[in-house]
């Protein structure tokens, strides 16, 4: 039921990660470390979208994803053990997307400051922003610019804009 995951928080630390299981169990994680890897370099060709969005930076046909699961995360319903993770203190509720630790091996140095000044987040800048439409690159830089510009009103817009963000499933798969 529940899939615990080894994620990158605050400064570098690790700590495991929180969803709703939505893939089929003992899969091969090939096909997303590849793509991560092409996300990063920026070769990563962008999908064509169901919805509104003319391309999407994420797999959108992953045959990891079960098809409860592409509901799950299609809800974002998937999200909802990391509060467990906010309550341990290892996230917060608004902040950037904790990385795997092989996506780590793809950032350029640049892209390691986004691990600095913030805990890691249930939602954030990112999430209500651009989602899967903007590149890696792109989600960086708004991941900075959240811990560049921080203030407990800019969560609360977040936090406001994020239903919104989940009800409408653009960049959701």
């Amino acid at each position: 039921m529940f899939f615990r995951q080894e994620r990158v928080g605050q400064f570098g630390k690790k700590f495991t990660f929180l969803k709703f299981r939505s893939m089929y169990f003992a899969n091969d994680h090939t096909i997303h470390q590849e793509y991560i890897k092409d996300l990063i370099s920026g070769t990563a060709r962008p999908a064509e979208a169901k919805t509104s969005e003319s391309k999407v930076y994420k797999l959108t046909a992953d045959p990891r994803v079960t098809p409860v699961g592409r509901f799950l995360r299609r809800t974002s319903l998937d999200e909802l053990p990391q509060l467990f993770n906010v309550l341990r203190g290892e996230m917060s509720l608004v902040g950037p997307r904790p990385p795997i630790p092989y996506e780590l091996r793809y950032y350029d140095i640049w892209h390691r400051q986004r691990l600095l000044p913030v805990k890691p987040g249930i939602t954030g800048l990112w999430q209500v922003e651009g989602r899967s439409r903007v590149s890696f690159d792109q989600m960086v830089r708004l991941d900075l610019e959240y811990a560049r510009s921080w203030s407990l009103w800019l969560d609360i817009k977040i936090l406001l804009r994020t239903p919104q963000a989940v009800v409408s499933g653009d960049g959701a798969y």
